[in-house]
């Protein structure tokens, strides 16, 4: 069965008495990431099951968000360093 996007949650759970938290996701993307993850990191990051892995607590970060300014200044600093993004890839072609 097919989720619908509000219905492909993440949950990060973790307590301060171990040092891993664990990630039950539904979202593709993350799921991807955390897959390879493990694969580079076996001794750090576990599957647990199809939706969950267990991450070390460290990898858990919430930041500030960008000001526009914070935005405009490193967008200037990749231009002027000659940084071109990846090709974003569109899908298949319909001819």
């Amino acid at each position: 069965m097919k989720l619908s996007l509000y219905e492909q949650e993440t949950i990060i759970l973790y307590n301060q008495a171990e040092s891993t938290a664990e990630v039950y996701t539904h979202d593709p993307k993350l799921l991807e990431k955390l897959s390879r993850l493990a694969e580079k990191y076996p001794g750090q990051i576990t599957k647990k099951n199809e939706h969950s892995f267990i991450v070390p607590k460290r990898c858990v970060s919430v930041r500030e968000p960008y000001s526009e300014e914070r935005r405009v200044a490193a967008r200037e600093r990749a231009k002027a360093g000659g940084y071109t993004p990846p090709k974003r890839n569109t899908g298949p072609k319909s001819e």
